[in-house]
């Protein structure tokens, strides 16, 4: 996935992209059989969400520039309300993904890792309720191992 942070006095002011990789971490009661939750569905809730950023460009709306290039020539796009750093990427998807265990009573919290580059990481946990009119409670970290 490609992006680009305009605000940053650095090289991420340019277009560039990464082979991002991203962990999901759920904790709750396992069922009669030992699982909190069969691998399989839990592949089919999130590979969706892969597959709408796998080969695209993650764009702020506010990049009016980007956003202008990428309309006009009909490259693969998501746009979304946010500068797309790691950090709120992983909060984008923390927020997307827990309306899909909300409804999963033994599932209690969720932690969301997107790695950026082999040694960058962002994370975002949280308590997942089961009303969506309950406010969930999520935690913000970024790691950068050396």
């Amino acid at each position: 996935m490609a992006h680009r942070l305009p605000f940053h006095e650095g090289g991420c002011r340019h277009i560039h992209g990464h082979s991002y990789a991203m962990t999901v971490e759920l904790a709750g009661e396992p069922d009669k059989n030992g699982m909190v939750m069969d691998y399989f569905d839990l592949v089919s809730i999130v590979e969706p969400f892969i597959k709408e950023v796998d080969h695209s460009f993650l764009c702020d709306r506010n990049d009016t520039v980007v956003k202008d290039f990428l309309l006009s020539n009909g490259f693969k796009t998501v746009f979304v309300d946010f500068p797309t750093t790691a950090e709120n990427i992983a909060g984008w998807f923390f927020e997307r993904l827990s309306v899909n265990f909300m409804v999963m009573k033994n599932i209690r919290e969720l932690r969301i890792i997107v790695s950026e580059t082999e040694r960058t990481t962002a994370e975002v946990s949280g308590e997942i309720r089961i009303s969506s009119s309950d406010t969930r409670l999520f935690a913000h970290q970024s790691h950068q191992t050396t």
